[in-house]
């Protein structure tokens, strides 16, 4: 009897390896074609017509769930499976509505997927399939893991921080969803449902563009910039359906692989509906105003006449723009505007729309007396006299340089606060899967794989789960930072043993990668070798997987203390990310990571008392990082300051 025919569609090279070895060695399914996305999965399904078709979800160009109904159009006695990383009953239940034969989550034992494909299939007897309880991995107690042959002790930090994870995206205050790369919702928080009303499984399979009035255009734009042109943040705002008044801003961030490419998109959907509000308010209050209070100082509120000259002066104008009234009665008010604004006569069409609709306003930079700028808040209304004609305008500015400086600093820590929570997800969740898959393939198929499938396997073991102490490192110690909590402990040591044991640890977690250690001086000095290790891990990490090889780590004496050098013979960071290289979550373009490594650098090199620079490549030598430290910290112990 032949084997049931099988394609494969998911847009991650390493699962569909993985998935393919499995199946292979299962002996049970002859896979006749692989795929991308769901353009390709119609492709080969229309080609093949194979008995099953596997299918991911989110992939770039056309998702999974999209591509379903096509795919059972072109091929009806195809059975697809949908075989994704969304763990939500609501997904489940649409794909099924859509026609799917079954859905399997990404955290199913992979030994088990050949049977859950076949009982798909619905080729063998119900007495020879499986236990509904064991066609899934659950996470369960200890004893439930030690009888599936899972070390609890092993898996209890990985856990731990998925679920920390899990619990951060439920309960957070601030409406959050998962997206496919085309845009439909895969899971939403509770506080997102309460902003549309409904309860989060409502919105499982909804096009978010459904949900934003209007707005469609906007997140088809954003999604677009994410998955072609590779930008890291996308906002745009939109109103809330059947919710009168009430205004979102949406944040869109890419979760991407460990090749950079996008896996699916986090949204992150805050209600600003009281701050669009408040501002309504206040110009309104301001135009109410604008001919009682001559005297506030806060606003500065002056009349012009019909051709923009100032005919009035009040304090706040004083205060505001530094001239006093002797010095600009008589003055056009073109002055107060920056020289290229002047250039397309913008002030004049300001006076010209305030005459017309009877009121104008705007935010906008605006020059004082001494050539600075400040952010200005402006009305401009049109002024009448009792037998209608036009007397001139009343114009009222406000600096608003504070408030401005503040709500972008307030829009970067969002931003800042999504990156993370997006990177930490995928950081977590494709390291594990591929842990998991790996060691039970290993242990279970071991005199069955070829020596290259062993290697390659335990490579990617190593890998992951490096990449996710180095993650746990990392965050624990930028969480200490930011609650000013981190303490150093000095202690002896010796410069050839700390570069010694780092680099051993780094061609260790990347495959034997080349790093060279050039000791000129093995001196003894004080510090905390537990975060100083971290550091020059970081920048050898931060060398191999930015840089070119070979790497190189130099230590020598100075005068005051000792330098670390590491050196790659790659081009350098781009002249752009220079002045912000050592900035809290700062990332070059597309390269990934959490943007925590250099600043935890800095951080613990300035905690005992020295510095970290960059130095391009040039004519006298490659890129490198030069990590200098004092024979002894300042103090015996030092606490490091966050920088905020």
């Amino acid at each position: 009897m032949p084997k049931p025919t099988l394609v494969l569609v998911d847009d991650s090279d390493e699962v569909r390896a993985l998935v393919r070895t499995r199946l292979q060695l299962s002996g049970e399914f002859e896979i006749v074609g692989e795929g991308r996305d769901g353009a390709e999965a119609i492709g080969l399904a229309y080609r093949h017509e194979p008995d099953l078709l596997l299918m991911d979800t989110s992939m770039p160009t056309m998702d999974g769930l999209e591509a379903l109904p096509a795919v059972l159009t072109l091929a009806p006695e195809t059975k697809v499976v949908i075989f994704t990383g969304f763990e939500e009953r609501g997904l489940a239940d649409a794909a099924r509505d859509l026609g799917a034969a079954d859905f399997i989550e990404k955290s199913i034992r992979i030994d088990q997927l050949a049977d859950r494909l076949l009982d798909a299939l619905g080729t063998r007897p119900a007495s020879d399939r499986p236990s509904t309880r064991n066609r899934l991995r659950v996470v369960g107690s200890p004893e439930e893991r030690h009888e599936d042959g899972i070390d609890p002790a092993e898996q209890k930090v990985l856990d731990e921080h998925l679920e920390r994870f899990r619990e951060v995206f439920e309960r957070a205050a601030i409406g959050m969803a998962t997206l496919t790369l085309n845009g439909s919702v895969v899971r939403a928080n509770a506080a997102l449902a309460e902003l549309m009303q409904c309860q989060p499984v409502d919105l499982v399979g909804v096009d978010y563009g459904q949900l934003t009035e209007g707005e469609g255009d906007a997140l088809d734009a954003g999604l677009e910039a994410i998955s072609l042109r590779g930008e890291s943040m996308v906002t745009f705002e939109h109103r809330l359906p059947d919710v009168a008044g009430r205004t979102v801003r949406v944040t869109l961030a890419p979760i991407r692989d460990s090749k950079d490419q996008p896996l699916y998109v986090f949204a992150q959907v805050q209600d600003i509906s009281a701050q669009l509000q408040a501002e309504d308010d206040l110009r309104r209050s301001e135009e109410l105003f604008r001919m009682l209070v001559t005297a506030v100082r806060d606003y500065a509120i002056y009349m012009l006449d019909p051709q923009g000259n100032v005919a009035s002066w009040n304090a706040g104008a004083q205060r505001i723009k530094g001239y006093s009234a002797d010095e600009v009665i008589g003055k056009n008010f073109r002055i107060f505007y920056p020289e290229q604004e002047r250039e397309t006569h913008h002030p004049e069409q300001n006076l010209a729309i305030a005459l017309h609709d009877g009121a104008f306003a705007e935010e906008g930079w605006r020059v004082r007396k001494d050539g600075s700028q400040f952010w200005a808040s402006v009305v401009i209304t049109a002024v009448y006299g009792e037998d209608g004609k036009h007397l001139g305008f009343a114009k009222i500015t406000r600096d608003q340089t504070e408030q401005r400086l503040y709500e972008d600093q307030h829009q970067l820590a969002v931003e800042q606060q999504t990156h993370l929570l997006a990177v930490t997800a995928h950081e977590l969740r494709t390291p594990t899967a591929v842990i998991e898959g790996s060691a039970s393939l290993l242990q279970e198929q071991w005199q069955r794989l070829t020596d290259a499938d062993r290697v390659q396997l335990l490579s990617g073991i190593s890998t992951s789960a490096h990449r996710l102490q180095r993650l746990v490192t990392d965050l624990a110690t930028a969480s200490r930072l930011q609650n000013d909590a981190l303490v150093l402990r000095p202690e002896g040591l010796t410069l050839g043993a700390l570069l010694t044991t780092s680099i051993e640890r780094t061609r260790a977690a990347n495959n034997g990668a080349q790093v060279q250690l050039d000791l000129e001086d093995d001196v003894s000095f004080v510090a905390d070798a537990g975060r100083l290790a971290q550091a020059v891990d970081n920048l050898l990490d931060n060398a191999i997987r930015h840089g070119r090889a070979p790497v190189t780590a130099t230590g020598r004496a100075t005068e005051s203390g000792v330098e670390i050098r590491v050196s790659d013979t790659g081009p350098g960071v781009p002249a752009d990310l220079v002045p912000h290289l050592f900035d809290r979550f700062a990332v070059a373009g597309r390269t990934g990571g959490t943007g925590l490594g250099l600043f935890l650098v800095r951080e613990i090199a300035r905690g005992h008392g020295g510095d970290v620079t960059y130095e391009p490549p040039s004519e006298k030598g490659p890129a490198s990082f030069v990590l200098c430290l004092p024979y002894e910290p300042v103090e015996a112990t030092l606490r490091i300051a966050a920088v905020r």
